[in-house]
């Protein structure tokens, strides 16, 4: 079964990600497309370095060619990011990207993206799963890739200058030139290097790359910017005294940040300092969208500038949408992801890297020191964040409990309300929260709290951990 998460459809190399089931998904997409008089401008296939990327964009460019819908297809490994600038280009209805992104390298999957380059939302994944449920594997039409390069239908593209190009419209080259910077970038294996390395050295920074080199299995860690994965990162930086190191996941498009004290800087930290760099720094006005897993330090931010925080399910489709209902200024999410208006409609590793290094540039100060400027101005929470594997009678449990039965533990904590938005999120009285949720994208149960010091999210997390049982 192809059933759409909170990014995509994801699955295991050869159990769930075979070749059949691509032919299936893309056949579902190409019906879709026809049926809705939806095809002319084609279908754009990007994809990246993961094991059996580049041989799934082929086979699905065969199949939408065998429904009559020409393909665009991206000719190198390329960032996810990349890929939704160039549907919004080529103004196409639709797109894909193969790739999972920052899961395990066990994994493989698509991501779907609709007109104007935004993460496929859940009416139209919805649509293409009834598609789905209604293809028969053995009647899937198609052409042979080499065939369709030849006629015509399949064109074969380099958009990486026109996405290089509207990155460096949207930031202060002239400011990031006169400061010399030193950067390190680390692409965990992945596909941001050309793209970002091109932006910092047009814009006159000294970049130094480590993990840069192709390897399915990611070096054997995780594809995801976190304290725990960036060590080789913070080691750099701590040898070769950069101002900023920068990461991003598989796919590009989350980031992680070493500061200039060697320090990571969580993703909840980016989102707050680029927030806070947009309306203080650079006099933008706007609300901010994040997702119920986020730092509520937004609010307090927005609060502060008049403006407005919205508070949307897991999940970017979600965030895209809210702030093209209320031109945000900035949306995000605390596993890393992050877009800002006037850009692309999803998240964009290398464009919030790029502010970044703008930021330093501009403000004259170390990032550091910049954040410890936010903190004195609207104090500082900490999160503590948990993920656990469960069976599939456990989570039939944990469902019951939570969300059927909704019962809590008791937290010592006087109880605002509690939300069922997106799994079962408890605000406390003192600005606290807590949220058990599963994920969209792996087979797991995660718990996220925010406290006004870390002892007590971490307590407050053991509770609701003990009452699980997990």
């Amino acid at each position: 079964m192809i059933r759409f998460g909170t990014g995509g459809w994801r699955a295991i190399i050869a159990d769930g990600f075979t070749k059949e089931n691509v032919r299936i998904l893309t056949a579902a997409a190409a019906a879709k497309m026809i049926d809705h008089d939806e095809a002319g401008n084609g279908f754009i296939i990007g994809y990246d370095r993961r094991f059996l990327s580049e041989v799934a964009a082929k086979w699905a460019a065969e199949v939408m060619v065998g429904y009559g819908v020409p393909c665009k297809v991206i000719n190198f490994e390329a960032p996810t990011p990349l890929i939704m600038f160039t549907v919004n280009y080529y103004r196409a209805f639709l797109g894909m990207a193969v790739t999972a992104s920052h899961n395990p390298a066990i994994y493989n999957g698509i991501k779907l993206f609709m007109k104007g380059g935004r993460d496929a939302g859940e009416e139209l994944t919805k649509k293409i799963e009834r598609y789905i449920d209604a293809v028969k594997p053995d009647e899937i039409k198609s052409v042979d890739y080499e065939e369709a390069r030849r006629k015509g239908m399949v064109e074969e593209i380099n958009p990486m200058n026109e996405y290089v190009d509207s990155i460096l419209r949207q930031i202060n080259v002239d400011a990031i030139r006169a400061r010399n910077l030193k950067v390190v970038l680390d692409p965990m294996f992945g596909v941001s290097k050309t793209a970002l390395q091109t932006v910092l050295m047009t814009a006159r920074c000294t970049v130094d790359v480590i993990n840069e080199r192709r390897d399915a299995l990611f070096g054997g860690r995780l594809p995801a910017p976190n304290i725990k994965t960036l060590n080789f990162l913070s080691n750099y930086m701590e040898e070769h005294h950069c101002d900023i190191g920068i990461a991003t996941d598989g796919d590009a498009d989350r980031l992680g940040v070493i500061d200039d004290k060697n320090e990571f800087l969580h993703p909840n930290k980016i989102l707050v300092t680029l927030y806070y760099y947009l309306l203080k720094v650079k006099r933008w006005r706007g609300a901010v969208v994040r997702n119920a897993a986020t730092t509520h330090m937004l609010d307090k931010i927005a609060e502060k500038f008049g403006e407005t925080c919205y508070e949307v399910p897991v999940g970017f489709k979600h965030i895209s949408s809210k702030m093209a209902e209320t031109n945000a200024v900035i949306g995000g999410e605390s596993s890393g992801g992050l877009t800002v208006r006037g850009h692309i409609q999803g998240k964009d590793g290398i464009y919030a890297a790029a502010l970044l290094v703008e930021l330093i540039a501009l403000t004259g100060m170390k990032l550091s020191d910049f954040y410890k400027e936010i903190t004195e101005n609207f104090g500082s929470l900490e999160m503590e964040e948990r993920d656990f594997k469960f069976s599939a009678e456990r989570k039939a449990e944990i469902m019951r409990v939570l969300m059927e039965d909704r019962k809590l533990p008791d937290f010592s904590l006087e109880i605002d309300h509690v939300s069922y938005l997106d799994g079962c999120k408890v605000y406390f009285k003192n600005g606290g929260w807590i949220i058990g949720r599963f994920s969209g994208t792996e087979p797991l149960i995660r718990i996220f709290c925010e406290m006004p010091d870390l002892p007590m999210a971490e307590n407050v997390c053991d509770i609701l951990q003990r009452f699980l049982r997990l």
